[in-house]
């Protein structure tokens, strides 16, 4: 079957998801700066949250479009990524109310982990389904970036406990891996 379908779907979900978060940001009822300071920490989980979400959102972009066709096993991988895309929302929110506590920033991780696993599945269900010697699979190689991405997460996860600011610190520094799609991606021609 085509592909069409997934990415529309795809589309929608990510543009919900974003739309949830900058919802959930709570509009101070004063107009001195002083009553944007209990906002700041919210605001700042949102705009980390929208760059994850951008970067999956682009990133599937690129995956998608060195493809042609999908099958039942990409549907149900492409469905297991939204799932934890659509928990991002849920934890920003935990976070930013909490201040960036160890828990929240811990769970917070855990999201993004389960997210860049996903994607790796929905990578890897691609590849099964295009073949090991498709472009796609040839551009994503040995997927560097994403055992990377994973490897980051967990030290995040552990590193929450001690001082969280170092998690978001990793969290970011995956986010900055992720910013510019595989070059390789974007040069793979659409079978």
């Amino acid at each position: 079957m085509g592909k069409g379908r997934l990415e529309a779907f795809s589309d929608g979900v990510i543009a919900i998801i974003i739309t949830i978060m900058v919802l959930d940001l709570k509009v101070p009822h004063e107009t001195s700066l002083a009553a944007l300071r209990p906002v700041v920490p919210p605001l700042l989980c949102y705009i980390l949250s929208f760059m994850f979400v951008g970067i999956y959102w682009n990133n599937h972009h690129h995956l998608l479009h060195a493809t042609q066709k999908v099958n039942g096993a990409v549907l149900w991988a492409n469905l297991h990524l939204l799932f934890w895309l659509s928990l991002v929302p849920f934890a920003t929110g935990w976070m930013g109310e909490n201040h960036f506590s160890s828990v929240t920033v811990a769970a917070y991780g855990a999201v993004l982990l389960m997210a860049a696993i996903a994607f790796t599945i929905l990578s890897r269900a691609l590849i099964v389904f295009h073949g090991e010697g498709s472009s796609l699979a040839t551009a994503i190689g040995d997927d560097r970036k994403g055992k990377t991405s994973v490897a980051l997460y967990v030290i995040a996860i552990a590193c929450a406990r001690v001082n969280p600011w170092i998690s978001v610190a990793l969290y970011v520094c995956v986010a900055l891996i992720w910013f510019v799609p595989d070059r390789r991606l974007e040069r793979a021609p659409a079978p």
